[in-house]
């Protein structure tokens, strides 16, 4: 694909935008200087310091991976330990002809740390409107799809749905709009799934610590956030509008919600944006320097890949292929054998199947990214969605279908694995 075919696939439907609306949109496409520098924070936004940004990017940035030989490669599956000059090793080019032994070094190390567990949870949507213009996402403020935000009534009902089919983990998700989905209405929707749910996850715009202490005496136990890339030259290109658009203030939001008193966090790149290994560094290690500065934390990582959305059905991964992503999530869990690996419903049934037996410790299952639809989905109906979808699955499996393959794939398929006392 050439770069003006790769950048018109990542363009919205505008056919129901006003004038002034299309003038402004394509101004933020075509003119750079029309847009926000994504280093300047807005005057509310908190500026942590911290030296691990500063060290990530330096390290993604001197990162060749072309350099490494199937030697250096050996070398790093021969270590007890996977150093960080290892793991270089093993996201390269040259580790590809050693997928399977790597499949199975994981594996081992999976089995050592983890048993043979699977966690299973189920995301909610409660709201899709979005103030930023992300190029590649379904729910960004210039594409015409149908909008919808749950009131309480509307998020307990849903709650009761999923609960009812046995799940104990939530993970609530919101389109970053901080008028529509304001810190109060996450908040009293964290109370709502306490009632409901042993673990609460959230998946939202990225907040000041005091907002996120705020969130988990609210009762969210998590927070994971997705840098999408950390090549800031292609973010730049990609986050056009928003609060979204400020890469540091991103890049940091894992350290305030840990400031804040979560007990855990999630990291990820969303792999085909970029250099998808330069991301899958930057990812691993934003979590190696965090770990060591936060050491009683839970950490995770996902591992997705670009999906279709709503008005495009052209957006898809560049370069990383299956094959790729299991190189990746091999190499995740070698260099960070104690960090629990989501693997998405936006990958197919039977590659989740696998990578659940190698070392993916966490999956989501009974999944919707539309707004309001649990009880058609659970039914067996899915157009009935109030509110469009994020971006298209690759996996829609019912929870009790999701928990039968894990059983039947020999995993011992967890709901929760939290006692409080």
């Amino acid at each position: 694909m050439s770069e003006t075919e790769r950048k018109n696939s990542f363009l919205v439907d505008s056919r129901h935008l006003s004038a002034k609306a299309l003038e402004r949109k394509h101004e933020l496409e075509n003119n750079p200087a029309s847009r926000k520098s994504p280093l300047e924070y807005f005057p509310e936004m908190e500026q942590l310091v911290s030296p691990v940004e500063q060290a990530v990017l330096a390290e993604m940035e001197a990162y060749d991976y072309n350099r490494y030989t199937a030697a250096d490669v050996r070398r790093a599956l021969s270590h007890a330990t996977c150093t960080k000059e290892d793991f270089k090793a093993l996201l390269s080019p040259a580790a590809m002809p050693f997928l399977e032994e790597m499949a199975r070094r994981a594996r081992r190390e999976t089995s050592r740390h983890f048993g043979n567990t699977v966690y299973l949870f189920t995301p909610l949507y409660i709201a899709n409107y979005c103030e930023n213009y992300c190029v590649y996402c379904g729910f960004n403020c210039y594409n015409h799809i149908r909008r919808l935000q749950l009131d309480a009534e509307q998020i307990e009902h849903e709650m009761q749905v999923i609960a009812q089919s046995g799940m104990e983990e939530i993970l609530l998700l919101t389109g970053e709009s901080k008028t529509k989905s304001d810190l109060s209405y996450i908040g009293q929707a964290c109370k709502l799934a306490r009632r409901y749910f042993r673990n609460v996850g959230l998946e939202i715009y990225p907040v000041n610590t005091a907002d996120y202490r705020y969130l988990h005496e609210c009762g969210a136990d998590y927070v994971t956030v997705f840098q999408e890339t950390y090549d800031l030259e292609v973010y730049e290109k990609l986050h056009l509008l928003g609060h979204k658009r400020v890469f540091p203030y991103r890049f940091a939001a894992q350290e305030r919600a840990l400031k804040g008193g979560m007990r855990g966090v999630g990291f990820s790149a969303l792999l085909g944006l970029a250099d998808f290994r330069r991301d899958a560094l930057a990812t691993a290690l934003h979590v190696w320097h965090l770990q060591r500065r936060y050491p009683w934390a839970e950490f995770s990582l996902s591992c997705p890949r670009l999906r279709p959305i709503i008005n495009n059905d052209k957006i898809t991964p560049q370069g990383v292929g299956e094959r790729e992503l299991c190189q990746v999530l091999c190499a995740y869990r070698l260099f960070l054998p104690f960090a629990g690996i989501t693997v998405s419903s936006r990958e197919r049934a039977d590659f989740r199947n696998g990578i659940a037996k190698i070392c993916a410790t966490k999956v989501s299952a009974g999944v919707s990214t539309g707004i309001g639809d649990h009880e058609e989905k659970y039914a067996g109906q899915q157009e009935g969605a109030q509110g469009d979808e994020q971006f298209a699955i690759a996996d829609n499996r019912s929870i009790d279908k999701m928990y039968d393959d894990m059983s039947r794939e020999g995993l011992q398929p967890v709901l929760n694995d939290y006692v409080y006392v």
